[in-house]
Order: structure tokens, then C-alpha cells, then sequence
């Protein structure tokens, strides 16, 4: 750190038990359960407040998500870190595929494969990632995810597999 640099920034944030959130998880269908966090009947778990994901949308088999980039977000090289950026693909992919859930069924992803294709600053605007579902069978899914910023270009890509399982909910 030298004298010349800016004055310090700083952040601070709150979320709620993602525990208690957790507790719905299996007993509702993923569609239902993404629309009710949206709604605010749910709390959005921690991640969303870390990063600050601006809103999200859910329907049957695609999920988008905003983001505004920060200069919390950023890099050493004055960029938005590729793992926020891994994060927004993660969650719009992942979370397309949860919405197809039918209650009782869980997923982890086994994979995420990310393209990353133009640098992101503060300067590109509203960021918004749209996920997809491409195929979703018994035991695994593919879907993909699409990253745009302010001037609809496309910024990332991102294609991942999930495993799709039975979650032991109690009665």
C-alpha cells in the first residue's frame, strides 16, 4: 500500500440463517421454491447478499439473474473477478435446473465449464446471466448459461452438469 492510494472502502451486509431456508428444500418443487424467495417469502440465501445480485427471475427451465459490477468485485488487474463472474453462471445454470425439480429431488453440480470473452468493469453496466436447461433426465441434467452486459454483449459462457438425486425430507 502506498500513501497515494484512494482512502479505504468498505462494505457491510446482512443475510439470514440459511438453515431455515434449507428446511423447505425438498419439501417444495424447485419452481415453487425459487418463486418464493423472488417473492420475499423465503430469504435469498448468503450468497446472493456477498456478491449483491441485484434481482432474479424463475420460470420452468430458465433462471436469470442481475448483477451490477462493483469495485468490490474486482480483480488485482481492475476487472471483475472470473469467480463472480463463475458464480452468476453457477446460479442461473444450477438454478434452471432446480426448477424442474418436483418436490423430494435434489441436485449438486458436477461440473462447470466457463468461456470467459470480454473483461468486465464497472463501466459495462447491468450484467445479466440467463441459464437454461438443455436436456434433464432421471439422474443428471445439462444446462447452460448466458452472461450480458448493459449493451447485450455477450461477456461469458458457461455450460454445467448436475446430479439429480432423491433427498430424505422428513414427513
Amino acid at each position: 500500500m502506498t500513501q497515494t492510494q484512494d482512502p479505504a472502502r468498505s462494505r457491510t451486509f446482512s443475510w439470514s440463517d440459511p438453515v431455515a431456508g434449507a428446511a423447505h428444500v425438498g419439501r417444495r418443487g424447485g419452481l415453487e421454491l425459487l418463486r418464493a424467495m423472488i417473492a420475499g417469502e423465503l430469504a435469498a440465501p448468503p450468497i446472493m447478499h456477498l456478491i449483491d445480485m441485484a434481482r432474479m427471475e424463475a420460470d420452468e427451465g430458465r433462471v436469470a439473474v442481475e448483477l451490477v459490477p462493483q469495485e468490490f468485485h474486482y480483480n488485482p488487474l481492475g476487472t471483475v473477478h472470473g469467480g463472480v463472474i463463475s458464480t452468476l453462471l453457477d446460479t442461473a445454470a444450477a438454478c434452471a435446473v432446480h426448477t424442474t425439480l418436483p418436490a423430494g429431488v435434489g441436485y449438486t453440480s458436477l461440473d462447470l465449464n466457463v468461456k470467459f470473452l470480454r473483461p468486465v468493469t464497472v463501466a459495462s453496466g447491468m450484467l445479466r446471466c440467463e441459464g437454461t436447461v438443455l436436456q434433464r433426465g432421471r439422474r443428471t441434467a445439462l444446462a447452460e448459461a448466458r452472461l450480458t452486459d448493459a449493451r447485450d454483449r455477450l461477456i461469458a459462457h458457461a455450460t454445467s452438469s448436475c446430479l439429480l438425486f432423491p433427498l430424505d425430507t422428513p414427513a
